[in-house]
C-alpha cells in the first residue's frame, strides 16, 4: 500500500504537513472547561471538537491507539482539527471523522489526515475498511474522502455513504 503517513513517537503519525496526536487527558479537560490552551489555532476547539472530547468518559476506545487524534500543523506547531475512529470495529469496519477549524481549511489538511488515519487503520487486526456517512447538503465534506480515497458506494435519503479499503487506497 503507498504510504502517505510515517509512525513517529508515542503513536503519533506524521504526514508531509501534518502530525496526528493522541488527545491528552489534559487537553480533553481543557476543551470540556472551555480553556484555551498556547498550542491551538485561535479557532481551536470547533464545535465537533466540544462534542467528540464530550464523549471520550463514555467511550474510551475512542482514545485508543487507533482512535482519535489532534491534527497538527506541522509548520506552525499548533492544533488546526481533529480526526477520530470511533472503535471498537463492526464487522470488520470502522467509521472515520474529521474537522479542521474555519481557518485552516481549503489548504488540504482534511484529505491529508483522512487518508492517513485510514491507511494506519487498515492495519489493526481484523479491520478491512474505513467508512463515513455524509450529508448531500455537505459538498466539502464529500471532496474530502473523494480525495482521501474513498469511494461512494450508497446513499440513504440525506446521506452519502463511503468506504475505503486497501485496495481502494492503491488506486490513487
Amino acid at each position: 500500500m503507498p504510504s502517505s503517513l510515517t509512525p513517529a513517537h508515542a503513536g503519533d503519525l506524521l504526514t508531509d504537513r501534518l502530525v496526528l496526536r493522541s488527545w491528552s487527558a489534559a487537553e480533553i479537560d481543557a476543551v470540556l472547561r472551555g480553556v484555551r490552551l498556547g498550542h491551538w489555532a485561535e479557532d481551536f476547539p470547533a464545535e465537533g471538537d466540544q462534542v467528540v472530547a464530550g464523549l471520550f468518559a463514555e467511550h474510551p476506545g475512542w482514545l485508543g491507539e487507533y482512535g482519535h487524534r489532534q491534527v497538527v500543523e506541522r509548520a506552525s506547531g499548533l492544533v488546526v482539527g481533529s480526526v477520530g475512529l470511533f472503535w471498537p470495529p463492526a464487522d470488520g469496519r470502522l467509521e472515520i471523522g474529521y474537522g479542521i477549524v474555519a481557518g485552516r481549511r481549503g489548504l488540504g489538511y482534511a484529505p491529508e489526515a483522512a487518508r492517513a488515519l485510514t491507511e494506519f487503520a487498515l492495519t489493526a487486526p481484523g479491520v478491512h475498511a474505513v467508512h463515513a456517512d455524509v450529508e448531500q447538503s455537505n459538498p466539502p465534506s464529500v471532496r474530502v474522502l473523494e480525495k482521501a480515497g474513498f469511494r461512494r458506494v450508497g446513499s440513504d435519503g440525506e446521506l452519502l455513504r463511503f468506504r475505503a479499503t486497501e485496495a481502494d487506497l492503491l488506486r490513487r
